[in-house]
């Protein structure tokens, strides 16, 4: 712990612009003779100035943690310094809520300078950002998933809190999968009114209703708190764009969107309920609901949605190495990223629920281990 006046410089850097992206933060004490915090982290995919931002967010959040009650901000990116100083207007839309959550960190403090300096005078924080970007682990990670403001439900076995996988380190619990991970956030968009009516839901867009956009919102306030997240990933569907441009903008990222995240394609199901189903196909949707392989009339088997989702968990865990995702998607995709994750058998298919707007996490190790961390949370709403 430490009080008085402390030091913080910070850089973040994009490879691409956006690209493979990371920051650095070093908290010296006033006379810059002595380091008391570093932290570094990969961010995946995004822009210089968001990796600047979230290197400044984490040398504040260092200096906060030490206890520093006055900071002076020393940082290359003029951008960085002239908007938090108040001389330039933040008008990006993926600036607005970095800004905003850094003036919240700063506001902790009886007093925050900021000063530009030359990149060759930010030489420690410059090598802990491009120890992030060359893949060195994360000295304090943003997003850790065993804080229990994110994850309520107890784990089976103990999970150390611990920082994220080296490429030499084992994988939390007892898998053996090494590397760093990429975690997927899994977010079921909000309430439509089909799901109101638990109505068959595939490939029509039914708007999410006002109660689905508070969800969302809901969800979205929950993300942005964690932050550290790299992508917004979405299916091309309504319901889920909107549900993941919540999420978006209060993180402060752009939507991508993924055509392989689509719902199952009920056929002449979409729009009936369970037991009109039925009755319209008794044999073929008793048939359904116990083999994958049966597709609904004109539509999609599990099988076939299986076989999507394997190429786009292989996609994202190729675009966004070691990176934490949030993948916005329905309930099929999310139940067979999961099935994927702890390779199990299509009974999960059927007896796994999983509510409107809720989150899962399943992370994919690049030597092929995977592993489930949260299944079904909805404490945010």
């Amino acid at each position: 712990m430490t009080s008085g006046r402390v030091v913080v410089e910070a850089d973040g850097g994009s490879r691409g612009n956006p690209g493979p992206a990371g920051y650095g933060a070093v908290v010296f004490d006033a006379d810059r003779g002595r380091v008391l915090a570093e932290r570094r982290e990969f961010l995946g995919v995004a822009t210089n100035n968001v990796a600047e931002y979230r290197g400044l967010i984490a040398g504040l959040t260092a200096a906060r943690d030490l206890g520093a009650h006055e900071v002076d901000v020393r940082m290359d990116s003029k951008l960085v310094v002239e908007q938090m100083s108040g001389r330039w207007k933040v008008k990006h839309p993926d600036m607005i809520p970095l800004a905003q959550r850094a003036r919240e960190v700063a506001g902790g403090f009886a007093r925050v300078t900021y000063t530009w300096i030359p990149r060759a005078e930010n030489s420690h924080a410059d090598r802990l950002a491009n120890e992030a970007m060359d893949g060195e682990d994360a000295i304090t990670s943003g997003f850790d998933v065993a804080d229990t403001a994110l994850v309520d439900a107890p784990e089976v076995a103990p999970v150390p809190a611990a920082e994220p996988a080296s490429e030499t380190a084992a994988a939390p619990g007892w898998t053996g999968a090494v590397g760093a991970p990429t975690r997927m956030l899994l977010l079921r968009h909000g309430q439509t009114e089909l799901s109101v009516e638990r109505r068959y839901s595939g490939r029509g867009n039914p708007a999410l209703t006002e109660f689905g956009r508070a969800q969302a919102r809901s969800a979205a306030r929950r993300l942005a708190d964690k932050g550290a997240i790299a992508a917004v990933v979405s299916s091309p569907l309504g319901r889920a764009r909107e549900t993941a441009s919540a999420a978006a903008d209060a993180l402060g990222l752009p939507v991508t969107v993924h055509e392989g995240l689509t719902e199952t394609d009920f056929g002449k199901w979409e729009g009936l309920t369970f037991a009109e189903a039925q009755r319209r196909d008794p044999e073929v949707h008793s048939r359904w609901l116990s083999d994958t392989s049966v597709r609904p009339p004109e539509g999609e088997s599990f099988d076939e949605v299986r076989a999507r989702i394997e190429a786009v968990r292989d996609d994202l865990t190729a675009s966004y190495a070691g990176a934490n995702i949030l993948v916005v998607t329905h309930v099929t995709p999310i139940k067979t990223l999961l099935q994927l994750a702890l390779d199990v058998g299509p009974s999960l298919l059927y007896r796994l629920h999983l509510d409107l707007a809720s989150l899962s996490i399943a992370e994919f190790y690049p030597d092929g281990g995977s592993s489930v961390r949260l299944v079904n949370d909805t404490s945010h709403l």
